[in-house]
């Protein structure tokens, strides 16, 4: 049986709640409404391992390849492009650099010169920036809603390894970090998926935040070891080669295909102008 203690002089005092516990009662203590979790972030396009992948960056997009995974221009592709291959079942990521400013893309006169760097070898009008800046972020911030207002499936930021480059600034390891995750966050925010490209060094500290990895020249500089973590995470590696030995002859071709399967990459020989030209495809 419970006793009934009066609580009207008791109630807000640490001790008159310990005089009550003593006494046997029951207390219900309020402490205000209780805070709701955090808003996870909407879901996002999480390609299969073995996903089928087309690329292009240059001239008119061919919608008649059989791949489950295009890639296009952010600024180049129109809605009507995306809202194309929707139809057909495709995915798609938009390509954008979030590493260096090009200077004909459309926001280009929005990018101070105080965040402008050093060109970009062998790359006219383009230059480094510097990740670092609050301008630089929000900056990525719009064209990461842009990708997402267009219709696009999840992102390819190009030129995240900075730190590693002759870019201007005294960029770190920490820095690139920092800020390709800030990458990752706003894209999962937005309801897209995202790539790493290339910054092989720190794939270990990276996998987690993002959904693929694409990368340019594993095989030609005995680098794709350095892609497994992907692997083992269930999520693909797009490998993209360029050397004319690989196209040599049917073996040089069979050897990069048995090379790739083995190590469980989407690997295709491309053309540099990435004009959609395939030269071989291993899958």
């Amino acid at each position: 049986m419970n006793r009934l203690i009066s609580t009207h002089n008791l109630c807000c005092t640490g001790i008159g709640l310990l005089l009550l516990l003593l006494a046997g009662c029951r207390v219900q203590v309020s402490v205000g409404d209780p805070v709701p979790p955090d808003d996870p972030d909407p879901e996002h396009y999480q390609p299969p391992v073995d996903t089928s992948w087309h690329l292009q960056l240059q001239g008119t997009p061919r919608l008649d390849v059989s791949a489950e995974l295009y890639e296009l221009d952010l600024f180049d592709t129109s809605s009507q492009t995306i809202a194309a291959l929707h139809a057909q079942q495709r995915k798609l990521l938009c390509y954008f650099s979030a590493g260096s400013l090009e200077e004909w893309r459309a926001d280009a006169s929005s990018f101070p010169s105080s965040v402008q760097g050093e060109p970009l070898t062998d790359w006219p009008g383009e230059v480094w920036l510097d990740i670092r800046a609050s301008k630089v972020r929000e900056l990525m911030r719009k064209r990461l809603q842009l990708a997402r207002d267009k219709g696009c499936d999840g992102v390819d930021p190009d030129n995240v390894d900075g730190y590693l480059q002759n870019s201007g600034f005294a960029l770190s390891a920490a820095d690139q970090l920092d800020y390709n995750r800030f990458l990752a966050r706003e894209a999962h925010a937005l309801g897209l998926s995202i790539a790493l490209k290339n910054d092989l060094q720190q794939i270990t500290a990276l996998v987690d935040s993002f959904d693929l990895a694409i990368n340019e020249q594993c095989h030609a500089y005995q680098e794709c070891h350095y892609l497994a973590p992907f692997i083992q995470a269930g999520k693909p590696v797009l490998n993209i080669e360029y050397a004319d030995r690989f196209m040599a002859d049917e073996q040089s071709q069979q050897q990069l295909c048995d090379e790739a399967a083995s190590q469980g990459l989407q690997t295709q020989v491309l053309t540099p102008a990435l004009d959609g030209t395939v030269r071989l495809r291993c899958f």
